[in-house]
């Protein structure tokens, strides 16, 4: 996943964004200037800000007025250098990614989980109208007789482990008048399972794609050999399948085709912020939120950490002060965003991260920054002996709820991230290594959706028959329909359940939105009954797990986790694995 280019914004971002310059861009600039997601200091006037912005030598391209958070170009390389010493400013940062890794590739990333996870991402690696609401219990919101299964509900052990069934939550429970934005690479709203429920109206693309880095390196790869050929992709487009992926576990329908996802009837909105490539940038991720918190959506996913830090230390000594100053601004701008969007009724779900650590113990940091934004950029080691001194945003945010991933066994997936204070809950996520054998099994992993053009270019399907070539993929096939899914896993997979229980929550205990429409909960309400309705999961005995995998080259790899904490909270499972139908059959 990755894109660049924020300027884009000032047309996406509709009511959230109020232009104040006169320069507008839907690309990257050819002549040198770099872009900036500057934010104002705390008690500024928006005049006095956007004058020390001037006076720094930069151009507003567009602001967020909600959290004080501007886009700027200039063209001047000392411009961060005079926005951080500006006291009207926190400072500037580059405009940079969000990046998606793998815990076997060479860096240890945390949101990679295509289906061979022994290899990196880049390398295409696998690893709603307001409604009169019925009586609670009322069997799939008055749908009549019993419910029958999906035809590919056989293999989604995730649903049946978290009891979104036919038996359990969905004859109490689906989520009808719920909005769940999606917060990733995009999602394919014309995709047959997926359709149904996808809001056109409320989507949106917040991203523009961006060619190459500053090495010459390929990011999203040039506008003429996208499938449309061209950077500005529309709202119901995903040229990556992480984004169709979590939107089809969260909201896939209950229709007598292919799967359904845990909340069924709720609506599929795609907040569009990360790049084809698997960048995640600061302003896209913050205008989205804002953007949601705006438009009446009750629950966000994001799976994603924002590039290019993933962790963000403002004072660390092995920091330059300019980019001391730039995670300042990531922490920053971020937690307003947050902030802003819980107060406006936003629930917010995080993946914990696939790089197999514990988030409250001293930790290395190899991978960032993560992205070249200037000529001869690489990562560089620090070491993190403070884990409160740096975050990981989203996921360590206040008020976002942090979710680690489980396999088929229960026990936590062997690349999730852990922490005891750090995980909230706990959801399938799937493990494909957890099995008697240690060997790989794509049944181990979650299935959903699959962009149909998407699976041609990654050479999952036959473009010529339509049949899948590959065993990490599924067709369903009704009324001359087709449809397609894959098995990925990873902690971007375990959120999204997560996210669907949260939706359920809202549509059970939620009231009608009559300024936005649909339904409203208290996010505080919504965390409460996730994690009080979880279920709770003891450490491992003993403590020190070991995971032994056999990798497809033959090659045995052991690693060794602990888990600290009781039954009720610990750094495996948080409050516990969430359950769908736990949180509807409770008052």
């Amino acid at each position: 996943m990755r894109r660049f280019w924020a300027g884009a914004t000032a047309v996406t971002l509709g009511v959230s964004v109020v232009l104040v310059g006169t320069t507008t861009s839907s690309a990257a600039p050819d002549d040198g200037s770099q872009e900036f997601s500057v934010a104002y200091a705390d008690g500024v006037s928006a005049a006095a800000a956007r004058a020390a912005v001037e006076a720094a030598g930069g151009s507003i391209v567009s602001e967020n007025p909600d959290v004080g958070v501007a886009t700027v170009v200039a063209d001047d390389a000392g411009f961060a250098d005079r926005a951080n010493a500006s006291p009207a400013l926190i400072g500037a940062a580059r405009t940079r990614v969000v990046a998606a890794n793998t815990p076997d590739a060479a860096r240890t990333g945390r949101d990679t989980e295509r289906h061979d996870l022994e290899k990196s991402w880049r390398d295409g690696a696998r690893g709603e109208p307001p409604h009169r609401r019925p009586g609670h219990g009322t069997p799939g919101h008055g749908m009549p007789g019993a419910i029958t299964p999906e035809p590919l509900a056989a293999l989604q052990w995730d649903m049946q482990r978290i009891g979104a069934t036919t038996t359990g939550s969905y004859a109490v429970e689906q989520g009808k008048g719920v909005r769940v934005g999606i917060l990733d690479t995009g999602v394919d709203g014309t995709h047959p399972d997926i359709a149904p429920n996808f809001d056109s109206r409320l989507s949106r693309n917040f991203t523009t794609d961006i060619p190459f880095d500053a090495n010459g390196e390929v990011v999203d790869g040039a506008c003429e050999d996208e499938p449309d050929q061209s950077c500005a992709d529309a709202a119901d487009v995903d040229e990556n399948g992480h984004g169709t992926h979590v939107a089809s576990t969260i909201a896939s329908p209950l229709d007598g085709f292919g799967l359904a996802g845990v909340a069924p009837k709720a609506t599929i909105v795609n907040l569009r912020a990360g790049q084809d490539s698997g960048y995640f940038f600061l302003q896209p991720s913050v205008d989205a939120i804002t953007y949601a918190a705006r438009t009446g959506i009750d629950v966000v996913n994001m799976s994603y950490y924002v590039d290019p830090w993933l962790f963000n230390c403002a004072g660390h000594p092995a920091d330059s002060p300019a980019d001391q100053a730039e995670q300042q601004v990531v922490i920053t701008a971020m937690q307003r965003a947050i902030d802003f969007a819980h107060r406006r009724g936003v629930t917010l779900v995080s993946s914990a991260g696939n790089g197999a650590m514990d988030y409250t113990k001293p930790l290395t940091d190899a991978s960032s920054p993560d992205f070249a934004d200037v000529p001869g950029e690489v990562a560089y080691v620090r070491d993190l002996l403070d884990p409160e001194a740096c975050i990981s945003m989203p996921s360590e945010a206040e008020h976002v709820i942090a979710v680690s991933s489980t396999g088929i066994s229960d026990r936590k997936a062997y690349y999730s991230d852990y922490g005891n204070g750090y995980i909230d809950v706990a959801a399938p996520g799937g493990d494909v290594y957890d099995n008697a054998a240690g060997t790989r099994d794509y049944a181990g992993a979650i299935l959903a959706a699959y962009p149909a053009e998407l699976a041609i270019a990654e050479g999952a399907i036959d473009p010529e028959t339509g049949e899948v070539v590959v065993p990490w993929a599924v067709a369903e096939t009704r009324n001359g329909v087709t449809a397609y899914y894959q098995y990925l896993q990873g902690t971007s997979m375990a959120s999204p359940h997560a996210a669907g229980v949260a939706a359920l929550i809202v549509g059970k205990y939620g009231h009608r939105d009559w300024r936005r429409g649909g339904l409203t909960a208290s996010p505080d309400l919504v965390e409460r009954v996730l994690l009080r309705t979880a279920e709770d999961t003891a450490c491992p005995t003993p403590a020190d797990f070991t995971y032994t995998r056999t990798l497809p080259s033959g090659e045995t790899v052991t690693d060794t986790h602990t888990c600290e904490g009781t039954a009720a909270s610990n750094g495996f499972y948080g409050a516990g694995i969430v359950s769908a139908a736990r949180a509807v059959s409770r008052r």
